[in-house]
């Protein structure tokens, strides 16, 4: 259930944080390290600032209903709202995204479904990449 092969590369140690597959959280979730669910989150989730290191996992059973914002993130579950891995996303082959997805480093299994659109940001840290609203306006002006 916790392989942290990916995440101790990732400069983590472990997970911290377990959600549980009988948990639903109703509310934003701040973390540190590594943050993995097999519930329901209904809220914002988002690593601390200088937490270079933190993982949100999204298990099999998992989901989240709400903006994920981390450097590094790994789903294989269900995620409603606009992803920002301002290091590194992975999809494994179970995972289904509704929203926009804003990365640096992406990998994607055979299987993985997203529902939205891929930005590349270049470099760029979790909190200077774009809202959704700012990567529209542009295109919207041109038409």
């Amino acid at each position: 259930m916790f392989n942290g092969s990916k995440k101790q590369a990732a400069g983590v140690s472990g997970v911290e944080t377990l959600i549980g597959g009988q948990v639903t959280v109703r509310g934003d979730i701040s973390f540190s390290g590594g943050l993995y669910i097999e519930g329901t989150v209904h809220g914002a989730v988002v690593a601390e600032d200088g937490q270079a290191g933190a993982v949100v996992t999204i298990s099999e059973k998992g989901a989240i209903h709400g903006e994920v914002r981390a450097p590094h993130v790994v789903v294989n579950g269900q995620l409603h709202g606009d992803v920002y891995a301002g290091e590194r996303i992975e999809l494994g082959a179970q995972a289904r995204i509704q929203g926009n997805v804003y990365y640096k480093v992406a990998e994607m299994a055979a299987g993985a479904m997203i529902t939205g659109r891929m930005v590349h940001g270049d470099g760029q840290s979790q909190k200077s990449l774009p809202k959704p609203e700012a990567v529209k306006a542009p295109r919207e002006a041109a038409a």
